[in-house]
């Protein structure tokens, strides 16, 4: 378990499915790029048990305030050995967000990433409506680095998304 001032960063655990399947959902369109659809809880419960597992340099990891209350998950999703470079993604149930949850998080996520696996860098991306992951990303010291024009269809027209980076130095612990 790694902790941060709000949060822990600790394994999905079986009995996380219904909240998980409650939450997760209503927050599909700012964290999926492809289609939107219903997810079963079949899928959720076999996302979750290969989230259990160890897997090389790729982690998930439930998102739980100090009392104990699940409120999202973060994760690493890709890891560029050659080139020391981790991709994440992170998303919090609506009800948590902008209360400095999302934030900690983060910091906690690349604390562990800097600090255990030795990663130089840390890469993300968002859609450019998603403007409250834009404030969460900037409050932990990310940096804009790019844009992929047009490269998301959502809520009936194309938008932008959004590539960030972070080194250690950068890191607003």
């Amino acid at each position: 378990m790694f902790q941060g001032k709000k949060v822990r960063l600790r394994s999905y655990e079986n009995d996380d499915l219904g909240k998980v399947m409650e939450m997760y959902p209503k927050v599909l369109n700012t964290v999926v790029k492809g289609t939107i659809f219903p997810i079963s809880i079949k899928s959720e419960k076999e996302f979750l048990e290969l989230s259990m597992k160890r897997n090389g340099d790729c982690f998930n990891f439930a998102i739980e305030t100090l009392d104990g209350d699940l409120v999202g998950g973060c994760g690493i999703n890709s890891v560029d050995r050659k080139n020391s470079v981790a991709e994440v993604g992170i998303w919090l149930g609506e009800a948590y967000q902008e209360k400095g949850y999302g934030s900690d998080a983060l910091r906690v996520l690349c604390s562990f990433i800097f600090d255990e696996l030795n990663i130089n860098k840390v890469s993300l991306n968002y859609f450019e409506f998603n403007e409250k992951a834009s404030k969460c990303y900037g409050a932990v010291g990310f940096v804009k680095e790019g844009v992929k024009r047009k490269e998301i269809y959502r809520y009936g027209k194309y938008h932008d998304v959004i590539c960030m980076g972070l080194f250690k130095e950068e890191l607003k612990r």
